[in-house]
């Protein structure tokens, strides 16, 4: 009940950050939005584990990983999905981001030499086919115009960072790294990677005080940052990074239905088929595995 409860917080949380993102682009440059948001989120952060008196010392070699963490999923994926934002619809991105989970096995299986079983690897290609086939024709008609195979090539590299920082993240809770202390840390070592970066390629610290610019900033700094990573790690440490990764699949969904409510989105047959199917490798990924009782996903201690 716990898994269920933390993957539909994830899912809701997630899938409705798309549209989020999209006011994020514009007048502020990529690089200086998630540096603002990731400066809200830690403060936030580090606020809590304190309150809690989590513990926030870690060896050095922890720190390694820990800042590897934060390189991967909240410096490089956030700053390459922006720049996927400038090119692409919010709903083109999250159709790329549900291959989290394939990326995920696929890293799984060259780097670590884990295989994951043939029931979660159909289901995870299964709610990919599923979302194609929902955005196939906002696909085929996007990606012939200016700009779509840019956008396309941004959410890919986005996805696999963070596919491989989920794999980084299920070796620190290996590890007995306390969750949400790793990931304050992890959050300071991405502001000050990109700080550096920004600063090295003389990004401007614009900002837009418009109020739908700081509504989404804070939106994401503390919802779907805080509140969304720190379910999501949780989920990583109880079922592990692949089947957490599979989360990505039913994004486009919840944007679908969002969309509905608010944009009076049209459903058709093809896109009924495909929620079917997403659905269906939801059930497959999410059924305990029939052989073996190790997560796959997880690293050894």
């Amino acid at each position: 009940m716990i898994n269920l409860l933390l993957y539909a917080a994830v899912v809701l949380v997630w899938g409705s950050s798309w549209l989020a993102i999209k006011y994020q682009v514009g007048i502020v440059p990529p690089e200086a939005s998630v540096i603002y948001r990731f400066v809200i989120s830690g403060l936030v952060m580090f606020a809590w584990v304190l309150m809690l008196r989590l513990p926030l010392r870690f060896s050095r070699r922890d720190h390694m990983f820990i800042a590897l963490q934060g390189a991967l999923i909240f410096c490089i994926n956030y700053v390459l999905f922006y720049h996927a934002a400038a090119h692409l619809t919010t709903g083109l991105i999250a159709v790329v981001m549900s291959t989290a989970s394939i990326m995920t096995m696929l890293i799984n299986a060259v780097i670590l030499h884990r295989w994951p079983p043939r029931q979660m690897l159909s289901g995870a290609v299964l709610g990919a086919a599923g979302i194609a086939v929902i955005f196939w024709p906002e696909l085929t008609g996007f990606l012939s115009g200016e700009g779509g195979i840019i956008g396309v090539a941004f959410a890919v590299a986005a996805t696999a960072s963070f596919s491989a920082g989920g794999i980084v993240a299920a070796r620190n809770q290996a590890a007995g790294l306390s969750v949400r202390g790793s990931t304050a840390w992890a959050m300071v070592y991405a502001v000050t990677l990109l700080s550096l970066f920004a600063t090295a390629q003389g990004t401007e610290f614009s900002f837009d005080p418009r109020p739908l610019y700081v509504g989404s900033l804070f939106f994401l700094a503390i919802i779907s940052t805080v509140v969304g990573f720190a379910c999501y790690f949780a989920l990583i440490g109880r079922i592990g990074s692949e089947r957490s990764a599979y989360s990505a699949v039913l994004f486009p969904v919840v944007a679908l239905t969002m969309s509905t409510v608010f944009e009076a989105y049209q459903w058709s047959p093809l896109a009924l088929a495909g929620v079917g199917l997403t659905l269906l490798g939801n059930v497959l990924v999410l059924m305990p595995a029939s052989r073996g009782r190790q997560v796959a996903g997880e690293m050894p201690h």
